[in-house]
């Protein structure tokens, strides 16, 4: 079966009788002028290496070079296959920190960059490094919602990235625990695939027994994963405006913490590894954990394959195109003793 993957160009090719219409109007004029200084058949005379039919062989030549070109950029096709390959490896939910400590800095200086932004940029990189697997991703503060159900859509996960700041959850807080329960949820049913849950936080849980979902995630055989982002020495909370930082009941500047005993709890009941955000190694080591686990068939993707066929077109353009060039519009003296439209004047004679 003959195809082509881009049929839109073949529309180029009404730009071939363009092109005659173009070469008639030229010839048109070339005679009108000449017309003006006598007879053609007086002037033929004067020109005689002039050929009247090698500027109609350069067209032709020119004419299908430029539709071997279309052609190939139309890139024709034969002989469909249908192939099938597995995707193998683990499903990884990824469940972030949106609460208003996240905007503190991550770092001992109050104006260097926000816990949030370090968070985008570690699961930018992270999300690099997953390959084949799986991926989804939660928001959670107050509470835990669903941002990206898994999927192998590895684009849309960082499209959703750029959208996430601290006012998604209407509810304020840090409810880890509600966070992992709800990614335990959102895998999928291959009991065989390893799964791991990855929190991203300052860890100042306040709601719920994280501690506790972590140990259950591990006896439903999940591995999680702690990366705390945030300084232990505190930070201010900016609201928005310069200095404007949130206060508390008594107008004092509130500090938020990084605390990392909290993560390292439940990254040990979780049975995965705790590292800090604002370590260079913090993805690699990430990474090096999730590839301990047992990857499996995902999914088997079908597809469709095809011979490409436009190299031969670009040879025989690249062929038309050099006889082109070797036609020249004089005529070849070895064929002028040669009359191959008129009789020969003896025989005319006879």
């Amino acid at each position: 079966m003959f195809s082509f993957a881009n049929p839109a160009y073949l529309y180029l090719l009404l730009l071939l009788p363009l092109a005659v219409l173009l070469f008639l109007w030229s010839r048109h004029t070339r005679k009108r002028r000449l017309n003006k200084y006598g007879k053609m058949a007086s002037i033929a005379g004067l020109m005689p290496e002039v050929s009247k039919y090698k500027p109609w062989i350069k067209l032709t030549l020119s004419l299908l070079a430029l539709a071997m070109v279309v052609i190939i950029l139309a890139r024709p096709r034969a002989g469909a296959k249908t192939a099938t390959t597995k995707v193998r490896g683990i499903e990884v939910m990824i469940a972030l920190d949106v609460s208003n400590s996240m905007r503190a800095s991550s770092t001992d200086d109050p104006q260097g960059v926000s816990r949030l932004q370090r968070s985008k940029l570690i699961l930018e990189k992270l999300i690099d490094r997953l390959g084949e697997d799986k991926v989804g991703l939660i928001v959670f503060a107050g509470n835990a919602y669903t941002q990206l159900p898994i999927t192998s859509d590895f684009l849309s996960a960082k499209m959703y990235l750029s959208s996430i700041n601290t006012n998604m959850v209407p509810t304020q807080g840090t409810a880890i625990g509600a966070a992992i329960n709800l990614a335990m949820k959102s895998f999928t049913q291959n009991e065989k695939s390893g799964k791991s849950i990855i929190i991203i936080t300052d860890g100042e849980n306040h709601e719920d027994d994280a501690v506790g979902a972590a140990k259950e995630a591990h006896k439903r055989g999940i591995q999680i994963n702690v990366i705390g982002v945030g300084s232990t020495k505190g930070a201010p909370i900016p609201m928005g405006g310069q200095g404007n930082f949130l206060k508390d009941d008594n107008g004092q500047v509130v500090t938020t913490f990084l605390n990392e005993q909290m993560a390292i709890d439940i990254a040990k009941a979780g049975k995965g590894i705790y590292v800090g955000g604002n370590s260079a190694d913090a993805v690699t080591d990430v990474d090096d954990n999730l590839k301990k686990l047992a990857k499996e068939d995902l999914e088997r993707v079908v597809y469709t394959q095809h011979d490409e066929q436009f190299p031969v077109f670009a040879w025989l353009a690249l062929l038309l195109v050099i006889a082109n060039m070797l036609v020249v519009e004089r005529k070849n003296k070895w064929l002028s003793k040669y009359n191959f439209f008129t009789k020969n004047v003896k025989d005319a004679k006879k």
